[in-house]
């Protein structure tokens, strides 16, 4: 890694510039260069934080992409990146990046409450401080600030729009995005807000690898290999799968199925088969492993109880997912289990529980629908919304503080602890609409209820046994 390494001329701006875009989309892009060629580097932009730059820029943005499996390491040099920006310190120099014409692609991955929406409704909350922030001033501190200001600068200097390609763990992605960026447009400028939906592009896609944290002794330990001090390095999975809708403006993008990805027309099923049988499980597993003192995934279904769990979850999740064309669920699940258990993959509990109160709507929430539905058993999901519950009330099985990361932690703690009894506190927190849809939460509530009576009074792994026999 060297800052003499030659890069590319620059093609794409990534807002959220974390350790899985690089893990994931970086490794694709400089796939693609390699097999097709063409000017595809990448500006990544922090928004909040400089430590990524900072990590970055003594390398010339170049840093080790570490593959984790039984069979030991595999490490690579990344050397897309041609520039990192930190959107607070200069906002109108990430805004003169995007508005460049050379930048024919701007992708996201802000996790899901980097888009400033109500998570049951997919819909732009205005009431959002970073939104209201953007409506009251030119220079934004949002992503969806960010894409429509630089939009607006593309319009006013007669180029044409990029497209905005979202590659987080949201259904219909792309879609989604569009949504808030038009509201966002429309509150600023109407006619903006009819020149993008007219004229920009919003593929969804579909995104999988698991990309635990980087930590300091992973950072040292990886250094010794290479002999290279400091940077970024990303550690993760031998596997990938990107499925993206092909719908880019002027068909500008890079080769991405020379890299491996799939180019389809429609990225439903790919996307709700992913959602549901692996984030959901995942999230499931984040909060019941949690609770019974399991710190990472590999842990968990280590477990012979977690292990049975996880299957029953999947019994109850496949009847709700339609496969894409060639895919059999049950090989899938499979290859998942197999996936969890990769001993290299150390994957925290508690980094795949933050956030739960937007994440919960589309990993669990909307499976529980269908099959309430159609009348299909939710006894193994139920435990999972359960433990979220136990788990954002900030308190473990054994007495101990946990350090709960989510945007509604304060108010969920407090709702937690305003009721003594678990009847009180599931209603408590079914009132929660950012999270439970009114009509799901009264059918949802005698089952859930159930489910929390059971987890409180006997702990998570007693209570799952009960779910598996």
């Amino acid at each position: 890694m060297s800052a003499d390494t030659p890069r590319p001329a620059s093609g794409i701006v990534h807002l959220g510039l974390g350790a899985f875009f690089r893990a994931f989309g970086c490794v694709y892009v400089a796939d693609t260069m390699a097999a097709s060629g063409g000017d595809w580097g990448i500006v990544g932009v922090s928004l909040r934080s400089p430590a990524t730059r900072d990590a970055l820029k003594p390398h010339g943005w170049s840093y080790a992409s570490v593959t984790l499996s039984p069979e030991g390491e595999k490490i690579r040099d990344i050397n897309v990146l041609t520039d990192v920006l930190v959107a607070p310190e200069d906002p109108t120099k990430v805004l003169a990046a995007m508005a460049d014409p050379t930048i024919r692609i701007v992708s996201l991955t802000v996790t899901e409450k980097g888009y400033c929406h109500n998570p049951t409704t997919a819909k732009l909350n205005p009431d959002h401080a970073d939104i209201a922030a953007d409506l009251a001033n030119d220079l934004p501190v949002s992503a969806p600030g960010f894409l429509v200001r630089a939009l607006q600068m593309r319009r006013a200097a007669g180029h044409a729009p990029f497209t905005v390609l979202s590659c987080d763990n949201l259904p219909d992605n792309g879609a989604l995005v569009r949504g808030v960026v038009l509201d966002l447009a429309r509150r600023i400028d109407p006619e903006l807000a009819d020149w993008i939906a007219a004229n920009a592009r919003f593929p969804s896609c579909m995104v999988d690898r698991i990309t635990p944290a980087t930590t300091d002794a992973d950072i040292a330990r990886i250094a010794a290999i290479t002999g290279r001090p400091g940077g970024a390095p990303v550690l993760h999975e031998p596997f990938s799968q990107w499925a993206i809708e092909d719908d880019f403006v002027d068909g500008a993008r890079p080769d991405f199925a020379a890299a491996g990805a799939e180019m389809v027309q429609d990225v439903t099923a790919h996307e709700q088969m992913k959602l549901r049988m692996l984030n959901g499980t995942h999230s499931a597993l984040a909060y019941t492993g949690y609770l019974a003192g399991h710190d990472t995934i590999a842990a968990t279904v280590a477990d012979p109880v977690f292990a049975a769990y996880v299957r029953t979850l999947w019994a109850e999740i496949m009847p709700a997912v339609t496969p894409p064309q060639g895919v059999n669920l049950q090989d899938y699940a499979d290859a998942l289990f197999a996936r969890y258990a990769n001993p290299a993959i150390q994957h925290r509990t508690w980094q795949i529980a933050m956030d739960g109160s937007q994440k919960l709507p589309q990993r669990l929430l909307g499976t529980i629908r269908a099959n309430l539905d159609a009348d299909r058993p939710v006894d193994g999901l139920c435990i999972a919304v359960a433990s979220w519950m136990r788990y954002v009330g900030g308190t473990d099985e054994a007495g101990q503080p946990i350090d709960v990361r989510d945007p509604l932690a304060e108010r969920l703690r407090a709702l937690s602890a305003q009721h003594d009894s678990v009847e009180d506190k599931v209603a408590a927190f079914l009132a929660v609409q950012d999270v439970f849809p009114p009509d799901l939460a009264a059918r949802l509530r005698p089952a859930l209820t159930d489910a929390a009576q059971r987890l409180w009074a006997a702990g998570a792994r007693a209570a799952i046994k009960d779910v598996i026999t």
